[in-house]
């Protein structure tokens, strides 16, 4: 059997509880090992001389060992070691903690590489915690890889040198070779060995690009051959001459021209043999649910059923009191099944669906439960989908045959990115706020403002309005200073500045239930003020609440900000929103005036891409895409084209990938899939 197959536990070195860590990384052979790329590197090829370090900044230091000092034991499991180095010119002294290997191993005369934060001053000069290398045979862009606990950088690069070694005994290919020469692209095998040593800058970008390139290429066959499947098949078809002019009538408010136009678009789409594969995408509050709902209503009159699911409970109840505002006066019924529906009502609505009662279902996951039978499944929406696993939402789409899809996200999301993303579904863009909207006023203030802010939101409160307090944590953390946790700070506003008003606390920890009862009490007026982690980002609707308050608002990336400001300016009453931040940093300071400076969430989108990359773009891989390794490359558009292009190119000759030089493409393709639960591929 080819060692990079094997368990990762038969490595030397690696052994049983070593195995579990990496297991907890997703790691299980070293063949697996050597897709788990650094995340950074520590760059050796421009060492500084010490009197011209700065204190505090990273930097590498070329010096010799003068003198090794007595460890100091300080106390029972805490020891000091020091070592006084030069760079032939300026002494400084590196102290390590706990570390008798690393101090042991440094010899006086010879050389070695020093790097991490000095700190001292012209007489006395330190290196707390470096890393070290010897010179000789230095790795001088040395990987730093993404790591848990008990797991270091060091034992992974012994671990990878492994892995490297049994890769050159039997070395791999995905790309064919024509591919790659029209491409110029290097081998998987160099790449990979360039990617965990390079040798040079040069060589690491060359190989980077051609593991981007790679991973676009799997991705992008993946999501074509998903679409080409379901154009395949045929969708229910839907009469062009459906006339929902009632729909229209009954709204309470005029719908935008984007409105109007996503609508003729799927509408259009409903109506064609293939399912409609369709994202619709608009920043917060520009009406997606009332586009959603006017599709509904069009599938109702051709006498087919819509399911709406939704992430959460709490969204699931919205929808059905928007949804039903909507289509009541149209005479058409909707159903809510959720998980915590009650059993009866649960087994009453079953039926019902069966027997065709229901037009419009609305829920959460408890709509894909294997019992509930759809007789006549026409559309199927989901919103949020990056909440949703691709898996569910196929598991959702199987129980009508192959209905139609629309996909709602009002998380903007940069044009390169959603090519990827979304690269199986065609996009419309909401990009017209309804009529009346204020924009949302925001300010990026000091701690020291936070006496006028409180004072301000209590002007607010008194006019009659509500408003947010978000935190980022949940529980107190001495990881992370100066945050207060959500529950420390409901008690202390509530017990201080805004004693005399109803405070409410929502986080992450809470039941669902409990969730609910709390947004429903905001909902419905009886919180003034809702203390709040991020729980509060996506979708929920309280149109009375006008002022938007977050702490260390530093911590959050431009998007997560964009979203929880999307939660005030949902009337047409003026909004406001305070980020708070004692941060001095320069790339914090630049994202709060960004938000500042502009309330369009795909300019917000763009530039949080630009700033984070997309590794953070999504948060916690709540997107549903497979896993995107060198996706820094993402925000390359001309190599997002000339991947689609060559996927396209492949696919026109061999949609299945059958043909022998393409075998290994159709194997990465279901590796890269199935890591992510995606069953159609199969």
């Amino acid at each position: 059997m080819n060692e990079l197959y094997r368990p990762i536990e038969t490595m030397p070195g690696v052994g049983e509880k070593r195995a579990a860590k990496y297991h907890k990384l997703g790691i299980f052979t070293p063949y697996d090992l050597l897709f788990h790329f650094p995340r950074t590197y520590i760059d050796y090829t421009h060492p500084v001389m010490i009197a011209d370090a700065e204190n505090g900044v990273p930097v590498a230091v070329r010096c010799t060992v003068r003198q090794k000092l007595a460890p100091a034991f300080v106390r029972r499991g805490f020891s000091l070691f020091r070592v006084v180095v030069s760079d032939g010119i300026t002494e400084m002294t590196l102290v390590f903690y706990n570390s008798p290997y690393t101090y042991q191993a440094m010899k006086p005369g010879e050389e070695y590489f020093a790097y991490g934060k000095l700190s001292g001053g012209f007489l006395r000069r330190e290196m707390q915690a470096p890393q070290v290398q010897k010179t000789e045979g230095a790795l001088l862009l040395q990987p730093v890889y993404p790591q848990t606990v008990g797991l270091t950088s060091a034992m992974m690069r012994t671990n990878i040198l492994r892995a490297l070694q049994y890769l050159d005994s039997a070395p791999i290919e995905t790309l064919p070779r024509s591919m790659r020469e029209r491409c110029q692209l290097c081998g998987l095998t160099e790449a990979l060995h360039a990617v965990h040593r390079p040798e040079s800058p040069q060589q690491l970008e060359s190989a980077r690009y051609r593991l981007a390139f790679e991973e676009l290429l799997l991705f992008q066959l993946g999501t074509l051959m998903l679409k080409h499947r379901a154009a395949g098949s045929s969708a229910v078809s839907m009469s062009p001459q459906t006339d929902i002019s009632d729909f229209y009538a009954a709204l309470p408010f005029s719908l935008t021209n984007a409105q109007r136009h996503a609508v003729e678009v799927i509408c259009r789409d409903l109506c064609a043999e293939k399912p409609m594969n369709r994202l619709l995408q608009g920043d917060v509050g520009s009406g997606k649910t009332a586009v959603a709902a006017a599709a509904a209503a069009f599938t109702a009159k051709n006498g087919l059923q819509t399911v709406l699911m939704a992430p959460t409970e709490i969204l699931a109840q919205q929808h059905m009191q928007t949804m039903t505002e909507f289509l009541a006066p149209l005479g058409i019924e909707t159903a809510l099944l959720t998980g915590s529906t009650k059993a009866k009502q649960k087994r009453e609505i079953k039926q019902g669906i069966a027997e065709g009662k229901y037009p419009v279902i609305i829920g959460t996951h408890a709509v894909i439960q294997k019992d509930i039978e759809f007789p006549s499944l026409g559309l199927v929406i989901t919103d949020e989908q990056h909440r949703f696993g691709v898996a569910q939402r196929a598991a959702l789409a199987e129980k009508g045959g192959f209905p139609h899809k629309l996909v709602m996200s009002a998380t903007p999301i940069p044009r390169t990115l959603a090519l990827i993303v979304y690269g199986d579904l065609d996009i419309t863009v909401l990009d017209e706020m309804p009529k009346g909207r204020l924009p949302i006023r925001t300010f990026a203030v000091t701690g020291g403002y936070r006496d006028r802010a409180y004072g301000f939101i209590r002007e607010r409160l008194d006019a009659g309005e509500q408003a947010y307090l978000v935190c980022a944590m949940i529980e107190d953390s001495d990881t992370l200073e100066n945050v207060q946790a959500a529950e420390t700070y409901a008690e202390n506003v509530k017990n201080g500045a805004f004693a005399d008003y109803r405070v409410g606390l929502l986080h992450g920890k809470m039941k669902p239930a409990d969730k609910e009862a709390v947004m429903n009490a905001m909902k419905s007026h009886e919180i003034d003020l809702l203390v709040c982690t991020t729980v509060v980002e996506v979708g929920v609707d309280v149109p009375n609440a006008t002022v938007i308050l977050i702490e260390n608002a530093d911590r959050f990336g431009l998007a997560q900000l964009h979203q929880l400001r999307g939660r005030v300016g949902r009337s047409n009453v003026q909004s406001y929103c305070i980020l708070l931040t004692d941060s001095r940093r320069e790339d914090a300071r630049n994202r709060l005036k960004i938000m500042s400076r502009t309330t369009n969430g795909f300019a917000i989108a763009e530039e949080d891409l630009r700033l984070r990359g997309p590794g953070d773009f999504f948060g916690h891989a709540q997107h549903g895409m497979p896993p995107m390794m060198q996706a820094a490359f993402c925000s390359n558009m001309p190599l997002v084209s000339e991947t689609q292009e060559a996927a396209k190119q492949i696919l026109a000759e061999d949609p299945e990938l059958d043909q022998p030089e393409n075998r290994p493409l159709r194997t990465a393709v279901l590796q890269l899939f199935a890591k992510n639960g995606e069953n159609g591929l199969n």
